[in-house]
């Protein structure tokens, strides 16, 4: 009777444990797909005037903007500023740096490479999370995870429609930003979950943010003063700022720390399918047959890398009711 209980016991935890995988990659495959709004606006922010690094300062200033704002709500509501180490604050905002710093390459590249060759080339950090993933653990990553990374992108070809243009003869220090940018990215992903502050998710945004702001003064120092807030950026600010740190910054410091860094980094490959949806709805740009096809083998890719948390939960799902019934 005492061995049925135990057994039972453990067989609910797996149970649990799996579902809290799936809800942590859940919300890292949303924090990938809100970055999906990005390549539109930064299209949009061009076609209006607006230059890479004025866009990239908008986004790491708005959303240090609404983090605060959330911060200030939250103490409305009775939460307490949580002390902060020095040390841990540093880790944080070198968080906020690698956010940034991937947005300052990667808006470079779009703003001189096609925009296929620019997410393709970024779209590699799918596969670089399974890298750092054996440089801290030590250990080769799962093959379903490896099989999973090489899917989606093999699918990125397609989606993005880089199989029709290459990437040779393209300016080389653009291509080698759009692979800076895939680094940086796989980077924060990996380390969001990492690095845990004993703050409420708002405070940590702030502190996040704050290091996004600092790197954004070397591409643009004089953004508060230049007027540009009044020459029309704004709207292209509110959207970079939410969609860009907000809520990626959210998602990911709450999903991440309950997935193996590796996976991570393939939740996160949603921002191609989202990126290439809200392009057709907003800019009008019709996707072929080949390219659906390509979003959705991405879409199996990341299927794939879930499939043994999603099996493991069901079995001991199914374990726990049989030792129930009996």
């Amino acid at each position: 009777m005492a061995e049925t209980t135990i057994e039972r016991q453990a067989a609910g935890t797996q149970g649990a444990a799996a579902s809290g995988q799936a809800k942590a990659a859940l919300q890292v495959f949303a924090g990938g797909a809100c970055y999906g709004a990005m390549a539109t606006t930064y299209k949009l922010a061009y076609a209006a005037g607006f230059t890479s690094a004025q866009v990239v300062a908008s986004q790491a200033w708005f959303g240090c903007l609404f983090f605060a704002l959330a911060t200030l709500a939250g103490r409305a509501l009775g939460h307490r500023w949580q002390h902060v180490g020095w040390r841990l604050a540093l880790k944080l905002m070198g968080l906020g740096a690698l956010t940034c710093l991937t947005s300052i390459l990667y808006c470079y590249a779009m703003s001189v490479l096609p925009a296929p060759v620019a997410l393709t080339l970024l779209f590699q950090f799918t596969w670089l999370g399974l890298v750092w993933q054996t440089i801290m653990t030590r250990r080769p990553p799962k093959a379903v995870q490896v099989v999973s990374a090489l899917v989606i992108v093999f699918g990125t070809v397609f989606a993005s429609g880089v199989y029709k243009t290459g990437i040779a003869g393209y300016d080389p220090v653009a291509l080698l930003c759009a692979l800076g940018a895939a680094v940086s990215c796989s980077l924060f992903v990996t380390l969001s979950g990492k690095v845990e502050a004993p703050c409420s998710s708002e405070q940590r945004g702030v502190i996040v943010c704050a290091g996004s702001v600092v790197m954004s003064l070397t591409v643009c120092p004089d953004y508060l003063v230049s007027g540009v807030l009044v020459q029309g950026i704004l709207p292209f600010a509110v959207i970079a700022g939410f969609f860009g740190l907000l809520c990626p910054v959210l998602l990911f410091g709450m999903g991440s720390s309950h997935l193996p860094a590796g996976l991570s980094t393939v939740m996160a490959a949603a921002e191609l399918p989202a990126g290439l949806l809200i392009a057709m709805i907003v800019l009008g740009e019709p996707l072929g047959v080949v390219e659906w096809l390509g979003v959705a083998i991405i879409l199996a890719g990341v299927c794939l890398a879930q499939l043994p948390s999603l099996l493991g939960g069901r079995a001991a799902r199914r374990a726990a009711a049989g030792q129930a019934a009996s």
